[in-house]
């Protein structure tokens, strides 16, 4: 497939997105399958799909017809869940198909949730706060050690550490990180601070200033010898410092709107008092729930 694809450049096969298909342990077979049968996989890592490349592929769809069979599972009342292929089978609809081909697998709960997270891991355009989530579900619904995830994914036990320390960064930079402001190497150095105002002090920094990964560790290593301002060349704003007291008094503050938003909730403070509140979410859905508990909060 490789090698079929460095044929073809970014040409058709760009345009045909033949990606590597996922092999499993379970039993398949090959069908032509109703769109009206198949629902996306709720446990799909990757939320965001670019439209102008979804109407791209429909137009080589209209042309040509789905050339890479899509993967789904058999579930109850003759319906299928995608295993993998979910941008085929969203440009199949664009395209006016009625149905698509696929291959028909069974497998377990578990297999089929690993699955689906390797066949979007090996795709350049899931970001790393997808892959970090994707990675923590893993973890927890099916009770794995990183070493048990790591054997099962084939990637590097600290490989997969590293990502989910990406969880712990404030939500403005995991945000940050998930719209490509910054990258995975920005993100590591950011990582190597302790202090959530240090961090966001880099982040924005990076972001202002289009800092380099090597400009970048430069200013943390001249910033933890605590000399901020040699570190920046005086172009940066001041680094906010937290106030350990203020944030131990709004600790049942930031409890409390956590729990009323079913969300994680950050407060960042300066020495003079002023702060920001953050609240974190990972995609579209959960925003929405969100403005919805905002809004019940505001009519009380």
């Amino acid at each position: 497939m490789a090698k079929q694809q460095k044929v073809l450049g970014r040409g058709v096969g760009a345009l045909l997105s033949m990606d590597e298909e996922v092999h499993t342990s379970g039993s398949s077979s090959i069908s032509e399958i109703e769109l009206a049968k198949i629902t996306p996989n709720p446990d799909q890592p990757r939320k965001m799909f670019d439209e102008v490349e979804l109407e791209e592929l429909a137009e080589s769809i209209r042309a040509v017809g789905v050339v890479v069979p899509i993967t789904l599972r058999k579930l109850e009342d003759d319906r299928y869940q995608i295993i993998a292929g979910e941008r085929r089978y969203r440009a199949s609809l664009k395209a006016g198909l009625d149905a698509i081909p696929a291959y028909i697998k069974t497998d377990s709960d578990e297999n089929v949730k690993i699955m689906t997270l390797i066949e979007n891991i090996q795709r350049v355009d899931l970001n790393a706060i997808e892959t970090a989530l994707g990675l923590q579900s893993l973890i927890e619904n099916f009770t794995l050690t990183q070493e048990q995830l790591s054997e099962r994914i084939g990637k590097k036990r600290t490989t997969i550490a590293n990502y989910l320390r990406l969880l712990k960064l404030p939500s403005e930079i995991q945000i940050g990180l998930k719209d490509k402001k910054i990258d995975m190497g920005h993100a590591k150095l950011i990582l190597s601070l302790e202090s959530p105002a240090d961090q966001l002090y880099i982040y924005e920094s990076v972001v202002e200033q289009g800092l380099s990964v090597r400009r970048t560790e430069e200013i943390i290593a001249t910033l933890k010898q605590g000399n901020p301002a040699k570190a920046s060349g005086g172009a940066t704003p001041k680094k906010p410092k937290i106030s350990k007291e203020l944030a131990e008094v709004f600790q049942p503050l930031k409890q409390h709107l956590s729990d009323r938003l079913s969300a994680e909730v950050n407060l960042i403070f300066t020495e003079k008092g002023s702060g920001k509140i953050t609240v974190a979410f990972a995609d579209q859905e959960e925003l929405e729930q969100l403005m919805l508990r905002f809004d019940a909060m505001l009519k009380k």
